[in-house]
């Protein structure tokens, strides 16, 4: 976890910087998308949707996209060179 989520954590307080790529506008989670995951651990389509106010359609096509590009990272990996 950052210093800056740490910080956010012990100080009870929600996260003013609002350039990080972590931050979310979601003040349960004190706009860290990394206290989300620390607090809650896997979320459904549906909880991440939420917290960063798009539908549930857009983070499963976000999923798929990530997804596909690991795929062909992992076959770059394992495809021996000779």
């Amino acid at each position: 976890m950052r210093e800056c989520s740490k910080r956010c954590l012990l100080k009870e307080v929600c996260c003013e910087e609002r350039e990080c790529r972590m931050w979310i506008d979601y003040e349960e989670d004190r706009n860290c998308t990394l206290i989300a995951v620390h607090r809650h651990g896997p979320m459904t389509l549906k909880e991440v949707a939420l917290r960063h106010g798009i539908s549930t359609v857009r983070v499963k096509q976000i999923l798929d996209q990530t997804l596909k590009k690991l795929q062909k990272i992992k076959n770059v990996i394992s495809t021996p060179t000779y």
